[in-house]
């Protein structure tokens, strides 16, 4: 898979908030998906030596049956530390390494962390999608900002996510009387839609097949 360069990666919090000023204006949240959906992804993250060596890990499974297909790893030095907001910049470069290396292009990629439900409303998941321009979903275990109503405890039950009176995402049961998720638009996909993949990719688990192999990867389990 071949990664464009769109931009430098800062050193800076000044920088990287100047980045996703201006990249958040490419983001899209309407579908915009390659159909069917043969493949899709999950992204995550390890980290060696004391936090200084990030080992990425990328899992391609085949949909709808979910089994996977390819898998690779990278590995980098951290060069970003991690500041809630801005945990791309720590994570991105080795996930685009580990990208680089698979031969099925995913059709929509699952990220662990947010997408638009983000003080500037770029989280990890819109600027992985801006970059390879591939749809993907915010798939987060724990909310950064917003408030939500209650919310029943069966499985697939939902509800708004708001911040400063605008919709970012959803707050998404996805086992019966397990702790939900924190669900938003990537790049190039709806609320709706992300939400019905994101249950279509949870069919056992709290979180994604794409996300929990991924993250066994990442974390060398």
């Amino acid at each position: 898979m071949q990664i464009p360069q769109i931009h430098p990666w800062p050193s800076t919090v000044e920088e990287a908030i100047e980045i996703q000023e201006t990249l958040r204006n490419q983001v899209i949240t309407t579908d915009q998906l390659n159909t069917p959906i043969q493949y899709v992804a999950g992204v995550d993250m390890g980290f060696l030596e004391d936090g200084t060596m990030c080992r990425a890990a990328v899992a391609v499974l085949s949909f709808p049956d979910l089994k996977v297909v390819e898998t690779s790893l990278a590995y980098r030095p951290t060069s970003f530390p991690y500041i809630p907001g801005f945990l791309s910049f720590r994570e991105i470069p080795a996930i685009l390494d580990a990208l680089e290396k698979i031969k099925n292009i995913p059709n929509i990629i699952l990220c662990d962390g947010q997408g638009i439900a983000h003080p500037r409303r770029f989280g990890i998941a819109c600027h992985l999608g801006v970059l390879v321009d591939i749809p993907t979903i915010g798939v987060a275990k724990s909310l950064l900002i917003g408030k939500y109503e209650e919310l029943s405890v069966v499985r697939g039950s939902w509800q708004p996510l708001i911040h400063t009176s605008e919709t970012v995402g959803a707050v998404l049961r996805t086992r019966t009387g397990v702790k939900p998720l924190y669900i938003s638009t990537g790049h190039r996909i709806s609320l709706p839609t992300a939400i019905d993949y994101v249950l279509r990719c949870t069919p056992k688990y709290r979180l994604p097949e794409t996300t929990r192999i991924a993250d066994k990867l990442a974390s060398n389990r």
